[in-house]
């Protein structure tokens, strides 16, 4: 756990229920955790779910690696301690919006088991939906769009998740998205599917 170093503060309770406010939006917050490797598709089938619900008026946002890498982490590099405090921030940052009403979609790489048990933690009973979007390191590096992997591969980028950094994939996740069979269209509408039948597409 990170330890508190900030004293003399209080917590303070928001007069408006978490409940009333899902009441507002007509359907509830949570947190929708796409977790895999790089170049599995996890940025592209989050927003594709955004623009899905966003069309049928529900709130959501995407909280996306590398964009919050450029603001917020934009000091935190890719040794084990600085992902950690990555997904750490993120969390928090997730759990606040989530508790707003808002369905929040994150697309990180999140290697770590403990690390995404931990932002599960922060979250109420139901309202972290970690997905595995299950693609192959064979097929990721066949996709490569950012040229990660050959950097990799040519000892460019050290620490390297999937080639000399550990993925640790999930053991029970919420939704697993075969991502090395099925288009993104396909994978997106799963995971659609079950936010309507799990009930948080309504309050």
């Amino acid at each position: 756990m990170t330890e508190q170093k900030s004293t003399n503060i209080t917590w303070h309770d928001h007069q408006i229920p978490k409940d009333e406010r899902f009441a507002l939006k007509g359907h509830k917050g949570a947190v929708l955790w796409f977790t895999g490797l790089s170049a599995c598709g996890k940025s592209t089938i989050a927003n594709t779910v955004d623009h899905q619900l966003h069309s049928i008026d529900k709130h959501t946002y995407v909280l996306d690696g590398d964009n919050v890498r450029h603001g917020l982490n934009k000091n935190l590099g890719f040794s084990a301690e600085d992902r950690a405090e990555n997904i750490r921030r993120i969390g928090e940052v997730a759990k606040l919006f989530a508790e707003s009403g808002v369905l929040t979609l994150t697309a990180f790489i999140s290697p770590y088991r403990n690390d995404r048990d931990l932002v599960r933690q922060l979250l109420g009973e139901g309202e972290f939906i970690e997905i595995y979007v299950n693609a192959s390191l064979e097929t990721c590096e066949a996709r490569d769009p950012k040229g990660l992997y050959k950097k990799a591969r040519a000892g460019e980028i050290k620490g390297f998740t999937g080639i000399d950094d550990p993925y640790e994939a999930p053991q029970n996740p919420e939704i697993e998205l075969d991502a090395n069979n099925k288009s993104i269209d396909e994978l997106a509408a799963e995971v659609s599917t079950y936010l309507d039948t799990h009930g948080y597409l309504s309050v």
